[in-house]
């Protein structure tokens, strides 16, 4: 009797072992679409060496490539490529980053960054945790606050998110100009959420973290930085305003921390 088919996770697997090319991949999670120097600058390889791994990131649809001239950038073509990288970040081993450059890159990835098309970092749980109080969500599985359940995977998308559009979705929401009808009309879900692998807690995802995050860039209260994923975050009081709530003991608007 012969073996029933599986799942060729190996070689999957593969694909982000090598060091080049999960450096590469990494660059790559915020969903910009990148030059291949550039990325064979930040994985330290000969522009030949980033074109080969590049090539068989293509081949297996991990990345997609846009020509312009000459010029061929690289974007991550599907999300799971991200969940999966973000799954694998908590249980790899980090040299300590050297020198005030680096430790500061380090800072301002956990302060605010793109998870794909959503925020992500002490910003984007701070978001998700406004919301609760605002009453533009509400937690649906009895635990409070953004806090992980005890079956969320480290750093992941969580498989069922509990959370749904409270009583103040509408007024909260219409409030930056993110319609809610619309976004329910969409064939995306509404609401997701990730474990932040920075925070480990909740993050919001889904077309809601996508509309707002893309609100936000509109606003100019966060924007891109060029070539990187860790996002400028310039409107903290427009954040704070928006998201503020009668005074009570405890509450805090979102904010760099």
């Amino acid at each position: 009797m012969g073996m029933e088919a599986q799942p060729d996770l190996a070689a999957a697997a593969a694909l982000f072992a090598d060091r080049t090319r999960a450096r590469m991949l990494i660059e790559l999670v915020d969903g910009a679409a990148r030059p291949a120097g550039h990325l064979a600058r930040i994985a330290g390889v000969a522009a030949s060496t980033a074109s080969s791994h590049l090539a068989r990131l293509e081949a297996a649809g991990f990345v997609a490539v846009e020509v312009s001239g000459r010029t061929r950038r690289y974007r991550i073509a599907d999300p799971r490529v991200v969940a999966a990288i973000e799954a694998l970040l908590p249980l790899a081993s980090t040299e300590p980053p050297v020198g005030l450059t680096a430790v500061e890159s380090w800072r301002r990835l956990r302060v605010a960054r793109s998870c794909y098309d959503h925020l992500a970092g002490s910003l984007g749980v701070d978001l998700l945790a406004g919301l609760l109080e605002r009453g533009a969500l509400v937690r649906t599985d009895g635990i409070d606050g953004t806090a992980p359940a005890p079956t969320d995977a480290l750093s992941a998308r969580v498989r069922n998110a509990p959370y749904a559009p409270g009583p103040g979705a509408e007024a909260v929401l219409g409030r930056i100009g993110v319609d809610l009808d619309a976004l329910l009309g969409a064939r995306r879900p509404l609401i997701r959420v990730c474990m932040d692998w920075s925070e480990q807690r909740h993050h919001l995802a889904g077309a809601l973290g996508a509309a707002i995050m893309t609100r936000m860039l509109d606003l100019g209260w966060v924007a891109r930085r060029s070539g990187r994923r860790d996002l400028r975050v310039l409107e903290l009081e427009s954040i704070a305003a928006w998201l503020a709530e009668p005074p009570r003991p405890g509450g805090a608007p979102c904010g760099e921390r």
